[in-house]
């Protein structure tokens, strides 16, 4: 029998991805903390709808109590906040000679190898859209980029075989020899959906608004700059250009936010998924967990962060309770925009 899969975290990005590997036949055990997720995928129920496509599947499920055995490949698809928790709990269950893929947002692949090792830590960026609806239901919003490659850059026969298991997924996934490069791209770009999530506006809306171009300008130099002092060379996708940003080149930045903002509006995923959890589930995001490393990483080089931290600052308190999402919200932080500036 084929070496499973292990689907650590089967919700929007696990469930999907681990979805149409079931579904193509591969040995996939999917591993989550919602008893009734696990049993509707145990039942074949796990439905993936939406514009890009539309099917139900199943397989082996488990919550994390149950899980047993030595495992070679796991995708740790958790909210960065639970990074930590999860690695521990998985570990384990990871072989010696195993790999954990971290298929989260944020710089999570500095957690994971701090607790199971470097050499069995791998990185990947993921960027399509999806959210979780309910037990067994996954809204697959729109396609966009998967990336998989190794921290030091090398191109190991796992990884490879890992990047032709994801094509099952995403026939356009991508090998590379610089998965922070994406990373610290993504941490750019996510900063904008970050600061979106405190308008109810979606995200194309939110990009478009003349009233925060300067905040999502200023936003993105910030994150960037810090990715310059870690000697990062910063990759965009989807629009995104971070060349553009870093260098302060208007037009380039001007065509980035169009091509940003027709990305987003042609998807069925319109808010991010910290405004979801924030205006639909209620719950604390992992907002101050992404952008941990990032803060720290500018710290540790002397820089500032003013308009990152005063994000967090402002996503706390409505996880609190004590703000409200809308322009107000978002016009405090372009206010510390204004006075970074």
């Amino acid at each position: 029998m084929a070496e499973p899969v292990v689907i650590w975290g089967a919700g929007a990005i696990g469930g999907t991805i681990g979805a149409y590997l079931a579904r193509a036949g591969h040995e996939v055990l999917f591993v989550d903390v919602v008893p009734e997720h696990v049993e509707a995928i145990k039942a074949g129920r796990l439905t993936i709808e939406g514009p890009v496509d539309h099917f139900t599947t199943g397989g082996n499920a488990v919550t994390p109590d149950g899980m047993t055995g030595k495992h070679k490949r796991i995708l740790l698809a958790v909210k960065a906040h639970h990074t930590e928790a999860a690695t521990r709990a998985l570990a384990p269950f990871l072989a010696e000679d195993g790999m954990v893929v971290s298929c989260q947002n944020g710089l999570n692949e500095l957690v994971i190898a701090e607790i199971v090792g470097r050499s069995r830590t791998v990185g990947a960026f993921v960027n399509f859209g999806a959210d979780y609806l309910e037990p067994g239901r996954i809204l697959f919003g729109n396609r966009s980029s998967v990336v998989v490659g190794e921290l030091d850059g090398a191109r190991t026969p796992r990884v490879v075989a890992l990047h032709e298991q994801l094509k099952v997924f995403e026939p356009e996934a991508v090998l590379t020899d610089n998965i922070f490069g994406y990373l610290w791209g993504k941490a750019g770009y996510g900063a904008i959906l970050k600061a979106s999530a405190l308008d109810n506006q979606s995200i194309a809306d939110f990009i478009a608004n003349p009233a925060r171009r300067g905040l999502i300008v200023a936003l993105v130099r910030e994150i960037l700059a810090v990715a310059a002092a870690e000697k990062v060379q910063v990759l965009g996708f989807s629009g995104f250009d971070p060349e553009g940003f870093a260098r302060g080149d208007a037009a380039a930045i001007v065509a980035s936010m169009q091509e940003m903002e027709a990305y987003n509006r042609a998807s069925a995923k319109s808010h991010s998924g910290i405004w979801r959890d924030l205006a639909v589930r209620k719950r604390q995001t992992d907002v101050a967990a992404q952008l941990a490393p990032v803060r720290a990483a500018a710290r540790g080089h002397g820089l500032r962060t003013p308009i990152a931290d005063r994000l967090v600052e402002l996503i706390g308190e409505v996880e609190a309770g004590t703000r409200a999402i809308g322009p107000e919200s978002a016009d405090a932080l372009c206010a510390a925009a204004r006075e970074a500036a």
